[in-house]
């Protein structure tokens, strides 16, 4: 996939920086060790965090400017990232769906950057164009219904908007049956390095879990 950052968002986030992994995988229902160390993580920010330190966290607090430069209201619209180390802190268990699911969960937590996991056979089109969401603009969120994206950013295919750092799209969503991966790290905060440690987290993990050697990693801003 070819990734375009838009000039409305470099005009809000001069820094940003992403990190795209892509890669072919097997997924499965369930992984025990997967979730062993989802568990360790979530017993590590139960003893290091609140949901009041939790807007600090450098990865968070700058997608949260960002929304709010965007025009949208980063409390009633959370980064997912912020949305499970939250639920996390409330001492409520992860949805657990599937290992790509829960291993993009992983590892969004882990690093504080809302991560997007997508099926890539269902793009259309070989381009992404991050940009930022338009007032009536459709969009399915996954197990969300219809969502207002005004104000969002939003990575778009050739048929419309497939991911939000809120919520995914349905249309593109990792399913049991996903064997073509795209996850795509939204850096905000301008760490190329921490983004780029966060990709290789995931190789790591795609190796580990998902019966796959970890796939390509592209940088772009």
């Amino acid at each position: 996939m070819k990734i375009i950052v838009s000039q409305e968002i470099k005009s809000v986030c001069p820094s940003f920086i992403g990190a795209a992994v892509e890669a072919r995988v097997v997924n499965s229902e369930h992984c025990k060790e997967l979730w062993d160390e989802i568990h360790a993580l979530e017993d590590h920010f139960r003893q290091e965090l609140t949901t009041d330190s939790l807007k600090k966290l450098t990865s968070i607090a700058a997608t949260r400017r960002v929304y709010k430069a965007c025009g949208k209201d980063p409390s009633r619209y959370r980064p997912a990232s912020e949305q499970l180390i939250r639920r996390m802190l409330q001492g409520k268990e992860l949805y657990q769906i599937d290992t790509l699911v829960d291993l993009v969960n992983l590892a969004s937590i882990a690093y504080g950057y809302s991560i997007g996991g997508f099926d890539a056979d269902k793009f259309v089109g070989d381009t992404l164009t991050l940009g930022i969401g338009r007032e009536g603009e459709p969009y399915e969120g996954i197990g969300r219904g219809m969502l207002n994206i005004a104000g969002l950013p939003v990575y778009r295919d050739a048929q419309g908007g497939v991911g939000t750092p809120t919520s995914d799209n349905e249309r593109t969503k990792m399913t049991i049956e996903t064997t073509h991966l795209v996850v795509l790290i939204n850096g905000y905060d301008g760490n190329e390095q921490r983004v780029t440690e966060n990709a290789h987290f995931i190789q790591d993990l795609l190796k580990k879990y998902c019966q796959s050697d970890g796939g390509s990693i592209t940088i772009y801003r």
